[in-house]
């Protein structure tokens, strides 16, 4: 069972971003700080679960937490800032939403000091700590969501189902039908990358 969280401070946050390898729509984060009591087996590295499994773990989440977070960072910001700064932006802006926070626990391996609070940076955090867990499941969720709905605008691009990551019948249709106003033009989005006029 993963630990509740990095320290023992009580408003310690977890954060964890979500799509940053998409050709199209956001990437997402969120910051999530759990109750010391909090106990859950089920809840991990939001890519180690299913769909269903994820949507009950968001429900347990927004109820049981203390506070959380949950920011978009679109790709005209993406393609301006890069998708580094983009994600690490996402989760200050996530953080932003939290009531109190003395510690951030972040995953991966790269962050920005935020408001001179403590932070500590842990790969593959989200199958270590809960409160980082927490914060993978709610990003996952909420980019999905957001997939879906603009699938219905550009159904061509199969969103619903491949959520903006680059299969191979997402750049098929790229190449068919061109990019959208939510794919992201400083990513290579063909492997050959034919020329599009933007």
């Amino acid at each position: 069972m993963l630990k509740r969280s990095l320290t023992n401070k009580k408003y310690e946050c977890g954060t964890d971003e979500a799509g940053r390898g998409c050709l199209a729509g956001p990437v997402t984060a969120a910051a999530v700080i759990l109750p010391k009591e909090f106990k859950n087996k089920w809840l991990n590295d939001s890519k180690q679960l299913t769909h269903s499994k994820r949507m009950s773990l968001r429900s347990v989440i927004e109820i049981e937490a203390i506070s959380f977070g949950v920011a978009h960072i679109f790709p005209q910001k993406i393609d301006n800032i890069n998708i580094l700064n983009a994600s690490i932006l996402g989760m200050h802006k996530a953080i932003d939403e939290l009531d109190n926070v003395s510690y951030i626990a972040v995953d991966g391996n790269r962050f920005k000091a935020y408001a001179n609070i403590p932070y500590q940076t842990v790969i593959k955090g989200d199958a270590k700590y809960l409160n980082i867990a927490a914060a993978s499941v709610l990003a996952k969720t909420y980019r999905d969501e957001y997939m879906t709905q603009i699938h219905e605008e550009f159904p061509m691009y199969n969103w619903k189902q491949n959520k903006g990551y680059p299969t191979k019948e997402h750049r098929n249709a790229i190449r068919d039908y061109g990019p959208s106003k939510y794919h992201r033009k400083s990513f290579k989005l063909l492997p050959d990358q034919l020329r599009f006029d933007f």
